[in-house]
């Protein structure tokens, strides 16, 4: 009996242990568990915290002014007129005349390498009166004179005109205004049309899109027929082409829907006003700065 009881007795001891082997497992069960929850929970209140930062930084202020990348020289290549280094660079041909001591703006040499930025303490036309190039000071006699820029008797010498409004570099500092009534015919493509064309018929009148200085007015930019150029600041400037007339001279100042031109077909299959805007010398789409109407 004693044998038997001896017997039970191991038995019962080894399934009272296995119990409590399965009922340590199931206790330890839900403890190894929580350090995974808590884990899984830790990343997202840590990227609170990581979050704070990048909503603090307001750093889409300087995202309206990004730096000049422009390249303070340019070097002629075959083809190049000093009209048409002015335009892609965005600056005035009579400054960059000026910058390289050039006293006949129509020689220029492929290789050639030009300064197509205002040297150190130099602004440049749009922000203070420029003085003309020696070939601006001659007498209008003809022959003797050599043209400007492709333009034969067209530009005239610069006259005491007021300073344009000063510059800055901020786009909210130019306020647009579209240069004509008629509808966009062919919006912008920066590989096919550098601007809008608007339509219009003969006559129609063309207007500054925004204050600033007269910097070309003349037909020596082949493709652009009777063409305006206004500089805006040091950032902006305008084109206006295909003109019929022109109603404005250089260096004269010019305010925000004033009458420059009348539109035409100069150098066109049709009547319509090709208009540019140029960011630091690059074609940008107009549609983008000016009003809804």
């Amino acid at each position: 009996m004693s044998t038997k009881k001896g017997r039970w007795t191991t038995r019962s001891l080894g399934v009272f242990a296995a119990g409590a082997v399965l009922l340590l497992a199931g206790c330890a069960s839900p403890r190894n568990q929580a350090p995974v929850e808590v884990r899984s929970t830790a990343p997202t209140a840590a990227a609170k915290p990581a979050s704070a930062p990048d909503a603090a930084k307001p750093a889409s202020a300087p995202a309206s002014a990004p730096a000049d990348t422009r390249s303070p020289t340019y070097t002629v290549k075959p083809g190049d007129t000093l009209m048409r280094i002015a335009l892609e660079s965005g600056q005035a041909w009579r400054d960059i005349a000026r910058w390289n001591g050039m006293d006949n703006p129509n020689v220029i040499e492929v290789g050639q390498v030009l300064r197509v930025m205002p040297p150190a303490g130099e602004t440049a036309v749009s922000t203070k009166p420029v003085t003309a190039p020696k070939i601006e000071t001659k007498p209008l006699d003809g022959s003797t004179k050599p043209p400007a820029p492709a333009v034969s008797g067209t530009v005239p010498a610069a006259s005491g005109v007021a300073p344009a409004v000063p510059a800055k570099d901020n786009d909210d500092d130019v306020q647009w205004a579209w240069p004509a009534a008629g509808p966009v015919a062919t919006p912008f493509d920066e590989s096919r049309n550098k601007g809008l064309a608007i339509t219009g018929k003969a006559g129609d009148p063309v207007y500054a899109a925004a204050d600033g200085r007269v910097v070309y007015a003349g037909s020596g930019l082949r493709g652009y027929g009777n063409l305006v150029i206004v500089k805006h600041n040091a950032t902006y400037l305008t084109a206006y082409a295909h003109n019929q007339t022109l109603l404005v001279k250089e260096d004269q100042v010019v305010r925000k829907g004033q009458k420059i031109a009348e539109m035409g077909s100069s150098d066109a299959e049709r009547v319509g006003l090709h208009f540019e805007v140029r960011r630091q010398g690059k074609p940008v789409d107009p549609a983008k700065l000016l009003p809804a109407r």
